[in-house]
């Protein structure tokens, strides 16, 4: 008898457990397969498994495999476990089987994320969490730990679920996950996925909806990193006794006399600490940026080197949710249909009120912007504010657009407000000199005023403020309404 036809006749660990620690499903409609994968942890290890299955004989014996392959061994060993593991357990399976171990190994990491919340590894000073999206920055930072002898674990978050995504440009979709999952055990390393759509819906999605009610541009990114991403793979890191997360982000981590502190990466144009500001600072110590003195250019050489899949692997799109039918207007119809309701239009007025046009939603314009305004004019006009309650949009000459003081609300200090000798006001902005008016120790601030040495342009309250001295971020808020341009 072979191994196929032995676990399809005497399935190992078929039931449910009475109180799993995690639990994944998979399949279902169309197939018509449909696999659950049941996990117990004790520490670091998984104690039991069980399986459950209906459809095809290939799913139960694949379901059976999963738990042979798992139960009784370490979290992170099963968390190496993947189609091609299971197909080989089953002596090898037909492509019209194989989705059988697909479906498996998709309810197994399921289960896995969700008990690595019961996770207790001891620490290992060698070990290193990396966060995967599956691109090419994230897969080369992993290879650099692993090249510098570090035991890798990967780490993929599932953030967003909507059937208009594109999920090819989406860094955190299901099909993002399983692209990451296939990388990592592709370059030997055990990979971990966290479901946080529901907390991403409710603290980031949920925000940016809200801005965007009140007539202001956010920053999601830097939302999700500050207050979400980062947490959740730091105590993941913790769980599973790394000591340290590594990301492919283009940062680097200095340190003074206070400890450590985000600074510029040598590449200017991929620099991305602008979207890092919000992290904690005494959370920065168990982070690592293996990419920070790297250009672009040398990573994709890195990736090319090491053969990697993604070497040539195009960029994701910033904004995840986005990614898809419609864009930002798409998503704002599909997820906030009453915002869209609401926002009926209104005038286009000049800076002395004189009406210029109309416009069919205040939720198309940002401060600054020159395009799509669909008006005549002898010189070009940009947005100079927005009146949320009238629906007025005013526009004016760039002229109208310049301010040397920025009120910054729900400021985060990590130095004094002294230190602060440069502020960055848009993500692909450059630097601006300039100071905070107020002596401010550091902390959190409900207000601070930010005074420039140079006008700045098209300043969007709701935007991150990114405080700087030299190359260091020293601080960040978000640009108030108040204080960047004429009242409407």
């Amino acid at each position: 008898m072979g191994p196929f036809e032995d676990h399809l006749t005497s399935p190992r660990g078929r039931g449910r457990l009475d109180a799993p620690d995690g639990t994944g499903a998979a399949g279902g409609a169309p197939c018509g397969d449909l696999i659950r994968i049941d996990l117990e942890v004790k520490g670091g290890d998984i104690a039991r498994a069980a399986f459950d299955a209906e459809g095809c004989g290939a799913v139960s014996a694949a379901g059976s495999v999963v738990v042979e392959l798992v139960a009784g061994r370490p979290f992170l060993a099963a968390a190496r476990v993947g189609a091609h593991e299971i197909a080989a357990e089953l002596g090898g399976l037909s492509p019209g089987k194989f989705h059988a171990a697909t479906l498996a190994a998709d309810a197994l990491h399921r289960a896995l994320g969700e008990a690595s919340a019961a996770v207790a590894h001891a620490p290992a000073s060698g070990r290193t969490l990396v966060a995967m999206s599956g691109g090419v920055d994230s897969a080369v930072a992993a290879h650099l730990a692993a090249e510098r002898g570090d035991e890798v674990v990967a780490v993929t978050l599932e953030l967003w679920a909507d059937p208009s995504v594109d999920t090819t440009r989406s860094c955190c979709s299901s099909q993002a996950v399983a692209t990451a999952r296939s990388l990592a055990h592709g370059m030997e390393i055990p990979h971990v996925t966290l479901d946080l759509r529901e907390p991403f819906g409710d603290r980031v999605v949920a925000d940016f909806v809200s801005e965007h009610r009140a007539g202001r541009t956010p920053n999601p990114c830097v939302r999700c990193n500050g207050m979400l991403r980062f947490d959740a793979m730091l105590d993941l890191a913790g769980r599973l006794g790394a000591a340290r997360l590594a990301t492919g982000h283009y940062a680097r981590i200095t340190h003074d006399s206070d400890g450590p502190v985000l600074a510029l990466a040598r590449d200017g144009g991929k620099d991305q600490t602008y979207m890092l500001a919000a992290l904690p600072a005494d959370r920065l110590d168990r982070v690592w940026f293996p990419l920070g003195d790297l250009t672009k250019p040398e990573v994709r050489d890195i990736a090319r080197a090491a053969e990697l899949p993604v070497a040539e692997k195009p960029e994701s799109q910033d904004l995840c949710f986005l990614a898809g039918s419609g864009g930002r207007e798409g998503f704002m119809r599909r997820h906030a249909a009453d915002l869209v309701e609401a926002d009926l239009g209104g005038d286009i007025v000049d800076l002395d009120g004189r009406v210029l046009g109309g416009h069919s939603g205040q939720r198309h314009f940002t401060i600054g912007q020159r395009r799509g305004l669909g008006i005549a004019a002898a010189e070009p006009l940009y947005v100079v504010d927005k009146d949320i309650r009238t629906g007025r949009v005013r526009v004016g000459p760039k002229a109208a657009l310049s301010t040397e003081r920025v009120t910054v609300r729900a400021a985060n200090l990590h130095r004094p407000a002294a230190t602060v000798d440069r502020v960055k006001l848009r993500y692909r902005s450059r630097p601006l000199a300039g100071c905070v008016a107020e002596q401010l120790a550091p902390g959190r601030h409900p207000r601070l005023t930010l005074e420039l040495d140079e006008p700045a342009d098209g300043v969007a309250p709701g935007q991150t403020a990114c405080l700087m001295h030299g190359d260091r971020i020293v601080g960040w808020g978000v640009i108030g309404a108040d204080g960047t341009a004429r009242a409407a």
